[in-house]
């Protein structure tokens, strides 16, 4: 796989992390984590399929990829192009009018969200276009005719600070209470801006620092011990569930992007 990363404008550089365009010469297939954004991706060639628990599903040219809790296995045909925007945490919603926890554990069609009915005509201008540069030039200005003047919910991002702060080890009572807010509330508020409950994203950032550990060399004890698990079992199941191998597979298999 061939995987460069651009990054966005100013204008957009609050909302959005970064774009990759991923390009396979050969079928392939990548184990895909979970994320703590939704992802928006366009397929300018080839052939995309998920395998979720054994389902495989094709995946349409142009699609959001909410938060999910588990891993997926990505088959890509040989002549796959895909372009990526990777959205900060939070950042998709001045873009979408719909709250983002109806993007959790699926993938939308693009064209089924309201206001982007033309995104057929998107895609055909992007597979018209002679550079990677140029296509991304052209889903900023895409984006750019979308962004709303909604103010973000600060309260939402700064929890999102202290649970990443806290590498995903705190109480969400505790959470809440230190943001002057009830638990009720504040979770109705971050599961629409973020997508999950405050407890599943903390559960996310948790598996991804641990990833982050194991991948510099720490042990599985270790890796277990300092995500808060006080026993290997209990730290194994999450692990799987979260990647979909066991600690010792997934740390032997290649990392593709």
């Amino acid at each position: 796989m061939n995987v460069q990363t651009y990054f966005p404008i100013p204008e957009l550089s609050p909302f959005i992390q970064s774009y990759k365009v991923i390009e396979t010469p050969a079928d392939v297939v990548n184990r895909v984590l979970p994320e703590t954004s939704p992802v928006m991706v366009f397929r300018l060639s080839g052939q995309v399929c998920v395998d979720h628990h054994g389902e495989v599903t094709a995946l349409g040219p142009a699609v959001v990829s909410g938060l999910r809790k588990s891993g997926r296995a990505m088959q890509y045909r040989s002549g796959t192009i895909n372009l990526l925007v990777i959205f900060r945490e939070g950042g998709i919603a001045p873009f979408v009018r719909e709250p983002l926890h109806a993007f959790s554990d699926t993938s939308i069609p693009l064209d089924c969200l309201d206001g982007f009915g033309d995104i057929p005509l998107l895609e055909e201008q992007l597979a018209g276009l002679p550079s990677h540069e140029a296509r991304i030039t052209r889903v900023e200005r895409f984006l750019l005719g979308r962004v709303s003047d909604r103010a973000a919910d600060r309260l939402v991002l700064a929890a999102i600070d202290k649970i990443r702060s806290a590498g995903g080890q705190l109480r969400i009572r505790e959470l809440a209470a230190s943001l002057y807010v009830s638990q009720d509330v504040f979770e109705k508020r971050f599961r629409r801006v973020a997508g999950l409950s405050p407890k599943q994203f903390a559960y996310l950032v948790k598996m991804k620092s641990v990833i982050e550990k194991g991948r510099s060399g720490q042990t599985l004890a270790q890796l277990a011990l300092d995500a808060g698990y006080f026993d290997q079992p209990h730290f194994n199941k999450d692990f799987k569930l979260f990647t979909g191998l066991t600690p010792t597979e997934f740390f032997k298999s290649p990392v593709l992007w």
